[in-house]
């Protein structure tokens, strides 16, 4: 018991020293950084434009492009049936599957299910689509980097023929 209780004593101590200090700001060269928190609720939620989805799609900002970074994130929820049109990025993307069950697809590849827990990488230039299944809601966490100020190329919508597999 003694072995624990000094580790943790130390432990808050250096945590209540580092509070009392002022931690939260960085100096980076000529400009001091200061950590950031956005509150869950504080962005308003978004619908998924008819022009680059198709059915109902919400979309919550998580995280702008923070300069020197080029990564920006949204939570994304598409009800049963509703999809991101063809689309690619110019640095690729990755989705953290956190609710429900949906489907990616690669150009030229076969649909495949996603579930929570499921990290998606889809590279750079890829062509691709994903979105809820069918009969169940998706939702993911989308994280992508901006080249150009871009984020995102988008193409055709989705066939239902393509998105029921059959082509």
């Amino acid at each position: 018991m003694k072995r624990l209780t000094i580790p943790v004593m130390a432990f808050s101590l250096l945590a209540l020293v580092f509070a009392q200090a002022g931690h939260t700001q960085v100096s980076s060269g000529d400009r001091v950084q200061t950590m950031e928190i956005t509150r869950n609720g504080s962005q308003p939620s978004t619908e998924g434009s008819a022009d680059y989805f198709t059915g109902s799609v919400r979309i919550n900002p998580l995280f702008p492009v923070h300069d020197p970074s080029r990564a920006s994130g949204a939570r994304v929820t598409f009800e049963p049936g509703a999809r991101t049109a063809w689309h690619t990025h110019p640095l690729g993307q990755t989705l953290i599957v956190t609710a429900g069950v949906g489907w990616v697809q690669q150009w030229g590849g076969r649909i495949q299910e996603i579930r929570p827990g499921d990290v998606v990488w889809i590279p750079p230039s890829v062509k691709h689509w994903h979105g809820a299944t069918a009969t169940t809601a998706i939702t993911h966490i989308a994280i992508q980097e901006q080249l150009d100020g871009k984020v995102v190329d988008w193409l055709e919508q989705v066939s239902d023929e393509q998105y029921q597999g059959r082509s």
